[in-house]
């Protein structure tokens, strides 16, 4: 399989409500992560890099910051005369649930349709992983496969319609089930779903005829015993971002050496819009330990254990330590931070005490000043 021959689709809008603090202005897609990346960057960093050339962003709502940071797809070549990166907003005018992906599917079938590649990639964005399609496309033509869908083992995450499988020994799925209700370990889905266009239009327009809206019940489940449905299983770090508290931990998880080796390697690099910035100005009483700062931040305090954005600044005698502060963020003089989620352009006045936990971090919401 020639990756050219894949259309790469990604939902921009994936869970937006398992986040609601993150996405209340803005869509899964364009939530900040690690530094100086948002959670788009990873899906179309994957694509890229295995050499897809055609992909197309699905946005149901709250999709300005998401065009803003995507613009023409330049950071990840996309920015084509022949196919490239399309945003593919809302054609109707009401909103759409971002949990009907059949419905979602149905209203870009023209787009779907009207392209020359015979294959369709479709990604979520809240898959963090810096993932090698290639392999996922070699085992989809190993296996003849109808559709192949990637997966990863541990505890499911906590999504709408959540699907775990059931494979033989050949890597054939059996079963998929739902929503399923045990502590144990699962191979659930990633939502990284390989498929040949002409099955996938078939497919939705039957499921359409029936009302259907879920993909996971009525394409994947109805017909695991008439498709050959494969499961390609997930071998570099991944986390499928659920809840604050695995946002949270996903960032925390990157000031791990081999969680960084894994996700940010030269041979398959992420791609993100760039920012051109001055480097990190650290004060003569500053002191800083394990912990990620981008360029354009000023450290006068003390940070430890956690994640600085760019542009963020901490005043002299603050304290901020397993936090995470984003773009433009401000920590005044003698303030004391302990997990602490700060959105952009947030600012703690001098003096005052913010503490979460990491199983619950207190989060500072856009523009907010305490």
């Amino acid at each position: 399989m020639i990756a050219k021959n894949v259309l790469g689709i990604v939902y921009s809008n994936s869970y937006d409500s398992n986040l609601n603090a993150l996405t209340a202005r803005r869509t899964m897609g364009s939530v900040p992560f690690g530094g100086r990346y948002r959670l788009i960057d990873f899906p179309l960093s994957n694509m890229v890099n295995c050499g897809i050339t055609k992909v197309g962003v699905i946005a149901n709502s709250n999709f300005h910051s998401l065009m803003d940071h995507i613009g023409s797809g330049r950071p990840w070549d996309l920015s084509r005369k022949v196919d490239g990166l399309t945003m593919l907003p809302p054609f109707t005018p009401t909103h759409v649930d971002s949990n009907n992906r059949i419905d979602t599917l149905a209203r870009i079938m023209d787009y779907i349709s009207h392209s020359k590649q015979e294959y369709v990639l479709l990604m979520d964005s809240n898959f963090v992983c810096n993932m090698d399609l290639k392999k996922l496309m070699s085992f989809h033509s190993g296996k003849n496969a109808d559709i192949t869908v990637a997966y990863c083992t541990g505890g499911a995450p906590k999504l709408y319609n959540q699907a775990v499988v059931e494979l033989d020994i050949t890597g054939k799925v059996t079963s998929v089930g739902i929503d399923v209700k045990t502590n144990d370990d699962v191979n659930y889905l990633a939502n990284v779903v390989l498929i040949r266009k002409a099955l996938l239009e078939r497919l939705i327009g039957d499921a359409q005829s029936y009302a259907s809206v879920s993909f996971e019940k009525d394409i994947l489940q109805k017909n695991v015993e008439t498709l050959n449905i494969y499961g390609y299983k997930v071998d570099e770090w991944n986390c499928t971002i659920d809840s604050m508290e695995t946002y949270f931990a996903a960032n925390m998880a990157l000031l791990e050496k081999a969680t960084r080796k894994s996700l940010f390697n030269s041979q398959s690099p992420v791609y993100t819009k760039v920012r051109d910035d001055m480097p990190v100005i650290y004060g003569l009483s500053s002191d800083c330990k394990n912990s990620l700062i981008a360029d354009g931040c000023q450290i006068e305090g003390t940070v430890k254990n956690s994640i600085v954005f760019r542009g963020a600044r901490v005043a002299k005698g603050a304290v901020v330590e397993n936090s995470i502060l984003m773009q433009d963020a401000f920590v005044g003089e003698d303030a004391k931070l302990n997990c602490v989620i700060m959105d952009k352009n947030t600012v703690i006045t001098p003096k005052k005490v913010l503490s979460g936990d990491k199983s619950y971090p207190l989060f500072v919401g856009k523009h907010i000043v305490i």
